[in-house]
Parts: structure tokens; C-alpha cells; sequence
């Protein structure tokens, strides 16, 4: 691994840099404190790519991931610090070459949004964007208020990973066979051998039939497509009613009380209340910077999943 074996040298030479500058050595002390200071942050940061690297994953992280802003509380202002949300998103998106797709979007008053949803798509973007998730609250001088004073809005964010293409495997034991003789108008047999076929899936008590083919063979391959398709629906429609769930959980009522974080601009200031992270660049962030932001919370949750694994 060329990181690993760049951080090991750079943490040797730093090492001995130290030294040189402990021992006094005049002219080579000097030249040693200018390495320890071009070495201190290459070795940070190495250190924390590693870390990330030797970082078990899980297996969601790396799927793309479904992204849901919505404005909160606060009217026309909560509309468009949404808008200004959804941009930050894609601009973040850009930047590390993932692609957005937007899936619906529904515009409010003065080029507000009262709602996005798009997909994020590219290696990593839920992982990435996991973190996102949660009441996001702003504090600024709204443009529709004429006397100055600061409000405060919020709007809310859901992140979840796109489901992937469902395979439907129906086993030979959870399946029942029957065979009976083809029905038409009236009741009158189609044909004498039983070449219809009824199929009931025994987990879920669904019941397919297929009597149209002309061979017992045929019904069960026309049978079990449709069974398939049916399940696949199911299973679906689960995970669907499973996202709203989840989503709901994640952003509650929208409530400003409910912050995860605060984008403050009087101070040109962005915190993170669940780690107690403040940056000052808010502009840069609102742009899409978000790496520093991002990368610490990941940090939290590993160290979290760490503690839990003790």
C-alpha cells in the first residue's frame, strides 16, 4: 500500500527532525524545524487516510443513496434555505464526481423549494452522504424582512440507500403444486388431461393459477412468472412503506428544536451539534465543501461502532 509505505517514512523523518532539534545542533536545527513543520501535517493527514482505508465498511455505504430535502418551519425562508440545501448537495456531489438525478422537485415563492428528491449516484455517495440526515436550521436576516432582524427556519433531510434490483427466489419447499383439469364457459372441460396448474406460495399464502397454455408444463412456467412478479411487488411495496418509516424517524416533525445543525450567518458559521464541530466558512460549505464536515462525522460513528463492539 503506497500510503502505508509513505507514512512510515514520513513518520521516520519526523522522528529524526525532532531529534536534530533537540540536540541544538545550530544551522541543522533550523532546517530540521522547517522539515518537522512540512512533515507534522503530511503525516495527519496520511494517518487519517489510512484510518479511513483499514476502516471496516459496511456493505450500504458504497450504494447510491436517495436524497429527500424539505423545507420546515419558517415559510418562504424555510423554501429557500431548502433550495440552497439541494444546491449544496449537488455542488458536494460534483466535487467528488458522483452524479445527481433528480426524481421531483416542487418549487415555492421566490425560487424556493418546498420539496427535492433526487438521486445521488457514483461509489460511496450513501456513505457519504449518510450523515446527512436530520433537522437542518439556519439563522439569518430573511430577504422578505425589511427591519433586520434575524430568524431562524429549518428544513429537513433524508438520506437513504437507493434499494438495489430485488431478486425473487422462490424454493421448491415453499411452494404447493396442484394439477387439475382446464375449465372453460360454463364449466365445461377444456381438455381431458389436468393441465392446469394453481401454485400457492406457502409463506405468504399467495395463490397463483394458469389454465391457458396448452400444457401442464407451460401453465407452471406462466404460473411462475406471474408468482414471481407478484412477490416482487410485495417485497417492494414493503421496502417503500419501510423507507417512509425510516425517513419520518430521521427528520421527525421538521421542528427547529430538532437540529442536528446550524448554518449561523451573521457569523459565518457552521455547526455540527451532534459532535460539537463549529466551522467558519460557511460560504465555502453552502458551496459544497463539506469534506471536513463530513470526514468527522464519519470519524464519530466508527469510534461509536467501535465502543459498541467492546
Amino acid at each position: 500500500m503506497r500510503s502505508g509505505r509513505r507514512f512510515l517514512q514520513a513518520r521516520t523523518d519526523l522522528a529524526a527532525a525532532r531529534e536534530l532539534v533537540a540536540a541544538g545542533d545550530g544551522d541543522l536545527a533550523g532546517l530540521a524545524q522547517d522539515e518537522i513543520a512540512a512533515l507534522e501535517p503530511e503525516v495527519a493527514a496520511l494517518e487519517g487516510q489510512l484510518t479511513e482505508l483499514l476502516t471496516p465498511r459496511d456493505p450500504l455505504d458504497d450504494r447510491d443513496a436517495i436524497v429527500e430535502v424539505r423545507a420546515g418551519t419558517g415559510g418562504d425562508e424555510a423554501a429557500l434555505f431548502a433550495s440552497e440545501l439541494f444546491r449544496m448537495y449537488t455542488r458536494y456531489a460534483e466535487r467528488r464526481g458522483l452524479k445527481t438525478e433528480i426524481i421531483s422537485l416542487s418549487d415555492a415563492t421566490l425560487g424556493g423549494l418546498k420539496e427535492a428528491v433526487f438521486a445521488v449516484r457514483g461509489p460511496g455517495a450513501f456513505g457519504a452522504l449518510r450523515s446527512e440526515a436530520g433537522v437542518h436550521r439556519v439563522q439569518r436576516v430573511p430577504v422578505t424582512e425589511s427591519a433586520g432582524r434575524i430568524h431562524t427556519s429549518a428544513a429537513t433531510v433524508a438520506v437513504l440507500p437507493e434499494a438495489e434490483e430485488v431478486d425473487v427466489k422462490i424454493e421448491d419447499k415453499d411452494i404447493r403444486v396442484d394439477v387439475y383439469r382446464s375449465q372453460g364457459p360454463g364449466g365445461q372441460s377444456v381438455n381431458t388431461t389436468d393441465s392446469a396448474v394453481r401454485i400457492t406460495h406457502i409463506p405468504t399464502d399467495l395463490v397463483v393459477t394458469c389454465q391457458d397454455q396448452k400444457s401442464q408444463l407451460q401453465n407452471k412456467i406462466k404460473a411462475m412468472e406471474v408468482l414471481r412478479s407478484r412477490l416482487l411487488d410485495k417485497r417492494v411495496s414493503e421496502q417503500e412503506a419501510a423507507r417512509a418509516r425510516e425517513r419520518k424517524a430521521m427528520v421527525g416533525t421538521g421542528d427547529r428544536s430538532a437540529k442536528i445543525r446550524t448554518y449561523n450567518y451573521p457569523q459565518s458559521r457552521v455547526t455540527d451539534h451532534r459532535i460539537g464541530l463549529s466551522v467558519h466558512n460557511l460560504k465555502d460549505v453552502l458551496d459544497g465543501e463539506l469534506d471536513e464536515v463530513i470526514k468527522a462525522l464519519r470519524s464519530q460513528r466508527q469510534e461509536e461502532a467501535d465502543a459498541s463492539d467492546e
